[in-house]
């Protein structure tokens, strides 16, 4: 099995049990908008350019709140767990599954596990973590590049990458995933450690980050 299969199996599996109402770390969306959210992104290609444009982004909305009531939950759901058809690029394609979604649903398989009391970071394969780091240090750049400070991303083995070349800089330091997510954005929610001034620091905690 691959890490994007096994970490869409586990999402599901968590969507289920949690049901169609609880909180999840993407602004304003339940479960149920977030599994609406994943089976849009693979079963409505018409709808998928508003995810990152922002002129297009009202359509996809509609699109997505249509997506998310046109079904009892658990079918969505379902439809998460099964996975893109055939005919979609997804599918057409080998090796694309692995390639777009390990990190996609890697990052809302914690967007709604840290959305819950009591969440501990996961022990992930160590493929998986050399895998995230090597995503990480090479799409850096293009995350941060909002960033009001300089960023260099440390991992906690002691390598780093850059992220934002400019002064004043921080520091950010923690295993790869942490890393990820704060890269997407979820800066609150990341176990990271941050070395830099204290401006700076708060600034950059409170950046929009991501693609």
């Amino acid at each position: 099995m691959t890490h994007a299969r096994a970490e869409r199996e586990a999402l599901s599996d968590l969507l289920d049990r949690l049901g169609p109402d609880a909180p999840t770390l993407c602004e304003g969306w339940t479960t149920a908008d977030l599994a609406a959210h994943l089976v849009l992104r693979e079963r409505r290609p018409d709808a998928v350019g508003g995810i990152a444009i922002k002129h297009l982004a009202g359509y996809t909305a509609s699109v997505q709140n249509k997506v998310k009531t046109g079904k009892p939950y658990r079918e969505l759901v379902d439809d998460v767990r099964q996975g893109p058809p055939r005919w979609s690029p997804y599918g057409l394609v080998p090796g694309l599954d692995a390639v777009v979604n390990t990190l996609e649903f890697l990052v809302h398989h914690e967007d709604v596990r840290r959305a819950q009391p009591g969440w501990e970071p996961r022990e992930l394969p160590a493929d998986l973590v050399e895998a995230i780091w090597k995503r990480v240090a090479g799409g850096a750049r293009l995350m941060l590049r909002r960033s009001p400070v300089g960023v260099v991303l440390r991992g906690a083995d002691g390598r780093k990458a850059g992220g934002k070349k400019a002064e004043p800089h921080v520091i950010v330091t923690g295993e790869p995933a942490e890393l990820l997510l704060f890269c997407f954005g979820r800066q609150d929610h990341a176990r990271v450690t941050y070395e830099g001034d204290e401006v700076s620091i708060e600034r950059l905690r409170g950046a929009k980050l991501g693609l």
